[in-house]
């Protein structure tokens, strides 16, 4: 790949095993043809995809053994895509999405690397009424909670792809908007289970990391 540097990464996900393409580091900026710029993407924020996260580790953890049988299931802000790897290693019915212009490639590039069937794939801006798209069963997420609007943003997309009967799971670092969140999905009618998880090596309880749930039946 030209006009920035990556890395392989050993994963290990249950019984999913194998490697992830990532990012070398956080300083990287690529934008020739400014595509980012055009996504809204800033240069302080553009390499932000391309990092292997604890909350991406803890949302795939999660999904090694929900129940995926008939369910249709949409990850946002997908990033490196792990969860959606491990969802796709266990045949589930997995799209993936993202709003950063490098994202499908890498997903594309970490799908061919664990020789799993490419992951259906959507550029998914939050804030665009776009046109009407299937809606999914299960939607998950790691880290999205973390500017002031993605509260209002995440919630209003979800009331757009989410079933009438529909589960949602996020993990959450344990950002300050969490609770801001959490308020607009009642309104949707989801009600609310949490976790305390720990989100990095050694950490000690009380955990500030959380993995959300939120249900709802049509």
């Amino acid at each position: 790949m030209k006009g920035y540097q990556v890395r392989n990464l050993d994963i290990k996900v249950g019984t999913f095993k194998g490697q992830i393409q990532a990012l070398s580091d956080h300083q990287q900026y690529f934008d020739p043809t400014g595509s980012a710029a055009k996504a809204g993407i800033c240069s302080a924020s553009w390499s932000m995809f391309g990092q292997l996260w604890p909350a991406s580790q803890v949302l795939a953890k999660a999904v090694k053994k929900i129940e995926i049988d008939g369910r249709r299931v949409l990850e946002l802000g997908c990033g490196l895509g792990l969860p959606s790897l491990v969802l796709q290693y266990r045949g589930a019915n997995i799209t993936a999405s993202d709003h950063h212009p490098l994202s499908e490639t890498f997903l594309n590039h970490n799908t061919n690397l664990n020789n799993l069937p490419l992951i259906p794939y959507m550029d998914l801006p939050w804030g665009v009424v776009g046109p009407e798209i299937e809606r999914f069963d299960l939607i998950v997420g790691s880290d999205l909670l973390y500017e002031p609007n993605h509260a209002e943003l995440l919630a209003g997309l979800i009331g757009r792809v989410a079933k009438p009967s529909s589960k949602v799971i996020i993990s959450c670092p344990g950002r300050g908007y969490r609770n801001s969140f959490s308020r607009s999905m009642a309104k949707l009618g989801y009600t609310l289970t949490e976790k305390r998880l720990p989100f990095s090596l050694g950490e000690k309880p009380p955990f500030k990391g959380r993995l959300l749930t939120y249900r709802r039946e049509g």
